[in-house]
């Protein structure tokens, strides 16, 4: 699992501006291996649904993956004939390579992708990339599985893609409803912090984006498809369904372990900045109670059955302790990844060492509600004792649940306040600068004021020159060695896009500026 450096966290979502300018808004990847028939007749028809019906400037892009056939030629030949039109080559195959290959590459805000056969409708291509290009999404995907999509294909096929969907909501606990249809949409400021920690080059490259996507807390728009097999689609079933099975395995390790950087990927909270200068508000609570309880159900049974263990070789006080020691580092260990998201292994020495203290205190709690009742019975019964217990381990997890939030797994974050960083977009660089605290007191003073607006560009006439892409010869088509643009530093000149200033709004908004 690739941990590479990105660009650190991400902005606030902001509506790209409209207006007119060379670089195309949107850039749809076709992917190709061996589709010399069907490469031709997708591109025009692509090509002339996005002419008649996309409002702004857009660019195709064929992504050819080591094609042994005249497929480059096809190629080359569409991107002599249609303006619109630009062919990339690699010469390693896989989808997942030629997608963030090409991705990393291109300087359109919006990138999509879809299947040469072009399975999916295009009428809902507009309503994939509406979301991402308003700001309200980050990734967007079609679906055949939401009610009312429309699919036409064979019972082997529609089973193997709802078994499949199962599988990832059972292991990698996935919400999004179809993974797998070549149909999507991302940000290109997403995709330059997302695409680096995605290691699969196949076809298991989707699903890998969409899980980690999922995971950071980007949004992910779904769109309801009209879907049509294509009975001559040449991918391998059973062998793509060992390597997905192989990727979610390997991902779900990684979710695990802790050791993917996702906090990378944190948006902050709502796009008007009078909303991110809350103060005083929880942050997680509801989902660490939920946690906490789950955690502390089980960590309750396991207890209950440790301590029925331990009490048929000894003492009601010793197997006690017994039982809530091994259950104290487990729950501990628990609550540490699960309720209150602290991934790797650094400070879990700590974490144990403070996790034993407040052992302590519950076992204080345990024990003296024990005593107690040896006090006031000589021989009390084995079921009373075990509602005494019960009893007494409630209120401790009360204490514990306290004692973890504030002291064992405390929000750092408020420590640091005065030197908060907020991610800002700089026009003239791929990643992100940052500024203090100080600057949100005093917005006139940020950095992205000094440089003009550059709306988003309209679709350009038929006889206007199109801009320049990125590492592109028009006139020839490009050979890139895989992942060559993906790897390398990207020292993007070309995307002059500015988002909406943060501190721009209505005069009429009658809220007070906080």
């Amino acid at each position: 699992m690739r941990t590479d450096s990105s660009p650190g966290n991400l902005p606030a979502r902001e509506h790209l501006p409209a207006g007119s300018a060379g670089t195309p808004v949107l850039d749809v990847v076709i992917p190709v291996y061996n589709e010399e028939k069907d490469l031709q007749p997708c591109v025009v028809r692509l090509h002339e649904h996005l002419r008649r019906t996309f409002p702004y400037a857009f660019r195709i892009t064929v992504a050819d993956n080591a094609s042994t056939d005249t497929t480059p030629q096809v190629a080359a030949r569409l991107e002599s004939e249609i303006p619109e039109v630009r062919s990339f080559r690699l010469e390693q195959k896989g989808r997942g390579r030629a997608l963030r290959t090409v991705w990393s590459a291109s300087d359109a805000p919006i990138l999509a992708y879809m299947d040469v056969d072009l399975s999916t409708d295009l009428n809902a291509l507009l309503p994939l990339v509406a979301p991402l290009i308003s700001g309200h999404s980050d990734l967007a995907i079609g679906s055949r599985l939401a009610r009312s999509s429309r699919v036409v294909r064979g019972a082997k096929r529609e089973f193997i893609s709802r078994t499949y969907n199962l599988i990832l909501r059972g292991s990698l606990q996935a919400r999004f409803s179809d993974a797998q249809c070549g149909f999507k949409a991302i940000r290109r400021d997403v995709a330059q912090v997302l695409l680096p920690l995605i290691e699969d080059t196949g076809w298991f490259f989707d699903t890998e984006m969409l899980v980690l996507a999922e995971r950071a807390g980007l949004r992910i728009h779904e769109v309801p498809v009209d879907w049509v097999d294509d009975p001559n689609s040449t991918v391998h079933i059973v062998k793509t369904a060992t390597d997905d099975l192989k990727g979610v395995w390997r991902v779900g390790r990684a979710l695990a372990t802790g050791s993917l950087p996702l906090d990378r990927l944190a948006r902050p909270f709502g796009d008007d900045p009078r909303d991110r200068d809350l103060t005083d508000v929880p942050k997680g609570l509801a989902r660490q109670l939920v946690g906490f309880c789950v955690v502390g159900v089980l960590s309750t049974l396991f207890y209950l059955l440790l301590y029925s263990g331990f009490r048929s070789f000894s003492g009601s006080q010793i197997a006690n302790a017994l039982a809530l020691l091994v259950s104290a580092v487990a729950n501990t260990a628990a609550n540490r990844r699960l309720t209150f998201g602290v991934r790797g292994r650094g400070s879990a020495v700590r974490h144990q060492a403070q996790g034993l203290v407040v052992f302590g205190i519950g076992l204080a709690l345990t024990s003296g509600s024990l005593a107690a009742l040896n006090a006031a019975t000589s021989s009390p019964a084995h079921s009373t004792e075990l509602a005494v217990l019960i009893a007494a381990n409630l209120a401790a997890t009360v204490l514990r649940f306290l004692l973890f939030r504030a002291w064992v797994f405390p929000d750092r974050r408020d420590e640091t306040e005065a030197s908060t960083v907020v991610a800002s977009h700089n026009p003239s660089s791929p990643t992100y600068g940052t500024t203090t605290a100080a600057h949100q007191q005093h917005p006139q003073q940020l950095p992205h004021q000094q440089h003009p607006h550059t709306p988003l560009p309209q679709r350009p006439n038929a006889t206007a020159p199109q801009a320049p892409y990125t590492n592109y010869d028009h006139n020839q088509t490009n050979e890139f060695r895989a992942g060559e643009a993906a790897d390398r530093t990207r020292g993007d000149a070309t995307m002059q896009l500015q988002a909406v200033r943060p501190h721009d709004h209505d005069p009429r908004d009658t809220r007070d500026a906080r």
